[in-house]
């Protein structure tokens, strides 16, 4: 097996022993849960629409460990067309979703992890990459969809991870056996992590040779003993658990983060792609972090198409599509997401071959594509919220519609134009409300400000990777200073 039906997909996960808490709760069976199914059907759709002609070009490519046809998300970057084809594959997922289809992180580490470990082992006669590619193999025989685990607790932001009052705020080894590791600690914010096979962690921050317990990366499986899970919170999660299709705004998708608690967990040799090599650790942060910044100009861009067309919508559903201000607003929000696509697909084409042969996108231009993702979405969910107007968060419920008395009232008064529906404007309206404040909007705005790093991190990378020294002897040179003085 190479492609998982999206059926085969759901079984599998029904096999793991997953050991999941929500809301105070022991979950007996996440895959059917109320709150947690939505977020499994994003990840499903992976596999559906990699099944499907139409899509083949983007949802697969062709392994070069085998030859034979894998998921995207299992691939390595062979070329910049194959970049290119990973922010197109985000976008279209997040227009057939409008949620988080969770995939990406795991796809951005095994990216960095090979480059990374293949670096490591030329320098330091290791044999971290050979334990990888074994691993990678596996993941595209089985088409596993793996967690990238990278971000820590972190405690107390001004000190190291050594330095903690509590060591377990950081990822660590606790032991180190002739046949393994053992680790402690925690990874908060993992999204999909409860719909994954396996866990990739890698560590959070560059480390010194003090904190060199704590620079360790290695998979394991995501209900190996020792692992739990706690469900996190989002807005508006409970009225998953209604029934109503029209107050949840998504009918069917959605995403999820949880704290992912690692408890005295054994990681065998062969599964270990890092262990203490501190010199190694920031160069892994930033290629993964790199990774992951390309892809929100993928995923982001393909849910703000459907915010986008919410916001028309509901324009035409309340009859103000006429209006010139609303064709303005609905320029700008386009003008925005275009050009956070256009960074994607910029820094994509721009990448460049590493020593083990993957291709890594332009780094100062990922992070510069960050660095919008943190605004504009911003911008369009704020015009999208002006077009749909205040109704979007004081409609009464789906329960009210269709009761048989108040909700000939409901119909009534909250129609717009007099040929569409009043149901037909409550579900754009709540679709509007789920991306922009809902459980969405943690995949869509707040993710777009904290994930692949706050905004400050991508700063910090284009401040390294801009060369203003060398944009200074451009300017020289065209002033005509030289060393000497003034040019004749």
């Amino acid at each position: 097996m190479t492609l998982k039906t999206p059926e085969q997909y759901e079984e599998s996960l029904r096999k793991l022993n997953l050991k999941v808490y929500l809301q105070g709760e022991l979950v007996e069976n996440p895959v059917d849960h109320p709150i947690i199914r939505p977020s499994m059907n994003s990840v499903k759709a992976t596999y559906e629409l990699a099944q499907d002609p139409e899509y083949a070009e983007l949802m697969t490519a062709t392994s070069y460990l085998t030859g034979e046809k894998v998921n995207r998300f299992c691939h390595l970057h062979q070329s910049p067309a194959d970049l290119v084809k990973k922010v197109k594959m985000q976008r279209l997922l997040g227009q057939k979703t409008a949620a988080c289809f969770q995939r990406c992180v795991g796809m951005d580490a095994i990216n960095a992890v090979d480059s990374v470990t293949f670096e490591m082992d030329e320098k330091l006669g290791t044999q971290y990459h050979k334990h990888f590619e074994k691993f990678l193999r596996q993941m595209q025989q089985e088409d596993w969809t793996v967690d990238g685990a990278m971000t820590d607790p972190k405690g107390d932001r001004y000190l190291a991870p050594s330095k903690q009052a509590d060591p377990d705020l950081f990822v660590h080894i606790v032991e180190r056996r002739k046949d393994g590791i053992v680790v402690c600690g925690a990874k908060a914010h993992q999204t999909g992590a409860i719909n994954s096979h396996w866990i990739l962690v890698m560590p959070t921050i560059s480390m010194g040779k003090d904190d060199a317990d704590y620079a360790v990366s290695f998979c394991a499986p995501a209900d190996e003993k020792g692992i739990f899970y706690i469900y996190g919170r989002q807005s508006c999660d409970t009225r998953k658990l209604e029934g109503d299709t029209i107050d949840v705004g998504n009918k069917k998708f959605g995403g999820h983060e949880a704290l992912m608690v690692f408890d005295h967990v054994f990681i065998p040799w062969e599964n270990v792609f890092m262990a203490g090599e501190t010199e190694f650790s920031g160069l892994l942060v930033e290629r993964f972090a790199g990774y992951h910044r390309q892809s929100y100009g993928g995923c982001k861009v393909g849910v703000g198409d459907v915010l986008i067309g919410a916001a028309a919508l509901a324009a035409d559903y309340n009859g103000a599509a006429r209006a010139s201000h609303i064709k303005d607003k609905l320029i700008e929000m386009q003008h925005l997401n275009e050009t956070l696509y256009a960074c994607g697909i910029a820094c994509s084409a721009e990448g460049h071959k590493t020593a083990s042969g993957t291709y890594l996108i332009d780094l100062l231009l990922a992070n510069v594509c960050k660095q919008n993702v943190t605004r504009f979405p911003y911008e369009i969910a704020r015009l999208a919220e002006d077009i749909a107007g205040g109704l979007m968060v004081t409609l009464p419920s789906q329960k009210d519609l269709n009761h048989p008395v108040i909700g000939k009232v409901v119909e009534k008064y909250f129609k717009g134009v007099a040929s569409i529906p009043t149901e037909w404007r409550m579900r754009i309206l709540r679709l509007i409300e789920n991306i922009t404040l809902g459980t969405a909007a943690v995949g869509y705005r707040t993710e777009s400000m904290h994930g692949a790093g706050s905004p400050q991190a991508q700063r910090i990378m284009i401040a390294r990777q801009g060369n203003i020294e060398a944009k200074k002897e451009l300017a020289k040179v065209i002033a005509g200073i030289t060393d000497q003085g003034a040019a004749k």
